[in-house]
This record gives structure tokens, sequence and C-alpha cells, in this order.
């Protein structure tokens, strides 16, 4: 499998919210005579399982416990964000599962993860792609998120790691360099597998690669939004390979989709990749739809359910398990993954 190790990467801290424990010491009271105390009684074993977390917190992970965001929309694909617990229904491998917490999420942290096609077919869209990318990251982080920044085209190239700098943040994509012959490389970063002139768009091996040494490690919301024709020409993963990787860490993909006329865009695969993981493909093959496309995505991100249910199949068999969700309006339609993996036997929680 692809690895980050050979690139040059920007130094950035990769801070994680950690849930903390306060211990309170006992105040000083005056002494009193202690009256005679009552036998211990045997401690009362824990429940085996743990209740719901909080609404907003981090969102933890045991056995049977299954938790996704989800996004709501109407036949005008306008969003709907006022939904309460008992308009949605879950069913796993189509058996119905009880919902056991339920929120509705606007301030929960977001890691995001924003990766821009550097291949030739993008050249002509590049300016207003870095203009409108680098905009897009200061309007969308709020206090607690972070954001990297990858650009792929025959290779991939990370351009800054997780922060919530959005000047750095904003910097990194600007350095994203077209690769195209003749066309150079990045400062300070070996260049493309194959030499200057190389081509290609390493697509997969970029969502892989963002989900499966980065997205891996993060909690709560996790999101990659890709500016892309989803063309993809010599990635060593297949598109499978990719989607599994977005389901196995919870990570919703979307796809803003520009394409050269010249060379077109391959639908199939952006409709797959986002569709899997409960994401959206938006057309923006012009600087005033890719404009409408960014806030999109910004609202997308703001208005999302998070919904959690304890299978009801306990089995540690690795298996992956699809997961349906129905709201009781079916002019409405939801957008959440597909499904998950099953932890294996002897795999920790």
């Amino acid at each position: 499998m692809p690895s980050f190790d050979k690139f040059v990467t920007r130094s950035a801290v990769l801070s994680v919210a950690l849930a903390a424990v306060l211990g309170l010491a006992a105040p000083v009271v005056p002494q009193q005579p202690v009256p005679p105390q009552p036998k211990p009684q045997q401690p009362v074993p824990p429940p085996a399982q743990e209740p719901p977390p909080q609404a907003g917190g981090v969102i933890s992970t045991q056995v049977g416990l299954v938790n996704f965001f989800a996004t709501v929309r109407d036949k005008n694909k306008r969003l709907i964000p006022d939904l309460k617990q008992e308009d949605f229904k879950v069913l796993e491998d189509a058996q119905e599962q009880k919902i056991a917490f339920f929120s509705r999420e606007t301030a929960l942290p977001i890691t995001l993860a924003l990766l821009l096609d550097t291949s030739g077919s993008e050249q002509y869209m590049i300016g207003a792609i870095q203009e409108m990318g680098g905009s897009f990251l200061t309007r969308i982080l709020r206090k607690g998120d972070e954001a990297l920044v990858m650009s792929f085209d025959s290779d991939v190239d990370l351009l800054s790691d997780f922060t919530d700098d959005r000047r750095q943040l904003d910097r990194a994509v600007h350095r994203a360099r077209i690769n195209v012959p003749g066309g150079g490389s990045i400062a300070g970063n070996p260049g493309p597998i194959g030499g200057q002139n190389a081509t290609g768009t390493a697509l997969y091996d970029a969502i892989y690669l963002a989900c499966h040494e980065k997205l891996n490690t993060e909690a709560g919301r996790k999101a990659i939004v890709i500016v892309t024709d989803s063309q993809d020409e010599g990635s060593k993963v297949k598109i499978d390979e990719a989607v599994e990787a977005a389901q196995r860490t919870n990570t919703v993909i979307h796809i803003l989709l520009v394409w050269d006329p010249r060379y077109g865009a391959n639908n199939s695969a952006a409709k797959k990749l986002t569709e899997e993981t409960g994401g959206r493909v938006i057309s923006a093959n012009s600087e005033k739809k890719l404009a409408q496309a960014f806030d999109e995505i910004t609202q997308e991100l703001r208005r999302q359910y998070n919904i959690g249910y304890y299978s009801s199949n306990l089995a540690r068999d690795g298996k992956f398990r699809k997961v349906k969700v129905e709201t009781s309006d079916h002019d409405l339609k939801v957008l959440t993954r597909k499904g998950y993996y099953a932890p294996s036997a002897g795999e920790s929680n």
C-alpha cells in the first residue's frame, strides 16, 4: 500500500481532543465523633454496555456500538435540520435496530481533509480552486476543528498536516502546482515519481492515504472534500479499497466535480465514492458553480444528525454489515454511509 513516509511533509501539530477526568479534593471540616458504620456491601459489577455518549462529546467505540453521521434533504435538495429521533428508522442487514442516542450536530468538532487534483486536466481551473479552496477552509473551521491539505496527480503530496492555523492552510492550498510536462515541482518536494514529465491521477491512493494514515486516529466527525474530475490513472489501490478505507474510519467523502470538457469526468467513480460513504457529488464546472458547491458543503457539514445504536449482532466476525436509514417521510433522502465492518475476534475495542 502507498505510504506518506517518502513524501516531504510540512511540520504541523496533530492535536486530538481528549476527554479529561477531574479529581476534586474533599473539603476540610471540623472533626466530629464518627458513628458506627454499616458493613460495606460488595461492589456492584458494571453493566455489560456503557450508556451512550453525551450529545456533542467524543464518541467512544465498544463491542456492538455503531454510530454514524447523516444529513437529510427533501426533493428540492434542501437540508432538513429539525427532525427528531422518532422520525428515524435504522436497519442493519435488514434487521431493525433500536436507536440508543441521537443528536443534531452543529458544534461537534470536524476533522477535514481537502484533496486537490493537480493533474493536467485541472489546469484551466486551478486558480479558482486555490482561491475558493482557501476561502472554504477559512469559513468552515471553528474552534476545535482541524484540517489538512493534500494534492495528487501521478503522486500524492501532503502540503499541510492537521492544523487549525488558517493562514498555514491557505498557504498550503496556494502551493499546489499542476503536474504537466515542463510545469516544475512543488518547492521542497521531490516531485512525482517517474520524473518531471510523468502524468497520471492517483485519486484512489490519495483517499486511501488520507483515511489510513491520517484520519484513522481521529475521533468525531470526519470528512474528505475532493476537487477533481474523478479520473484515476495509476493508483496502486483500487476504488473498492479506497471506499473501504473511508468506511473503516467513518469518513464521509464529498466530491466537487471539476473537469476539462476535452477530457470529461468519471461520474460513476464519483458516485460510488460518495454514495458508499454518505457524501455528495456536486457539479462545479465553472467558478460560480465552484463557489456555490463549497457553500453547500459548508452547510452540509454543519447540519448533521448523530445517530447511534448497539448492534443486535454481537458476532466478532469482521464482516461488512449493511446499514439503511429511513425517515417516516419517504419523500426525504438520508445521506449516510452504507455500512460498517464488524470487529474481528481478538481485535481491541
